[in-house]
């Protein structure tokens, strides 16, 4: 357990590790229904990067997660599988970008059949992150 902190919190995973932290404390806040999946980057088009058709949350959230998980990995694998010295510290360098990657070749793969569950626009926001559905929820109540 010891090692696997170590790796998730040591340099540059770290950068993932906290990326993740911001990723899960959003979707406590969507699922507390403090804000909606459509309220961050709504106008944001990440076609060009092949991560169109879902949400931004939903593209970005699994890049996050699969970054964060091959990178930890890769770390671990390196920490257990090789001795401390300069080549692994350079390693150690670059397993995070592999990861970011590898992560962003997933996502795409991820998120193509999804795009067919969400709509193309998500409509427009009114105000605090709401869509008009959820204005009209609210009201109803």
């Amino acid at each position: 357990m010891r090692t696997f902190l170590a790796a998730a919190t040591g340099l540059p995973t770290i950068l993932l590790t906290a990326a993740l932290v911001v990723m899960l404390c959003f979707w406590f806040l969507v699922a507390a229904g403090f804000t909606t999946s459509y309220s961050f980057g709504a106008d944001l088009d990440l076609r060009a990067w092949g991560m169109g058709g879902v949400p931004v949350t939903i593209a970005i959230s699994s890049l996050t997660v699969l970054a964060w998980g091959m990178g930890v990995g890769g770390t671990l694998i390196l920490v257990v599988f090789t001795s401390p010295g300069p080549v692994t510290g350079l390693l150690r360098m670059v397993v995070p970008v592999l990861a970011l990657l590898a992560a962003w070749q997933l996502t795409r793969l991820f998120v193509r059949p999804l795009h067919r569950l969400f709509p193309d626009e998500p409509g427009a926001v009114s105000g605090l992150g709401r869509t008009p559905d959820r204005d009209h929820l609210d009201h109803a109540a």
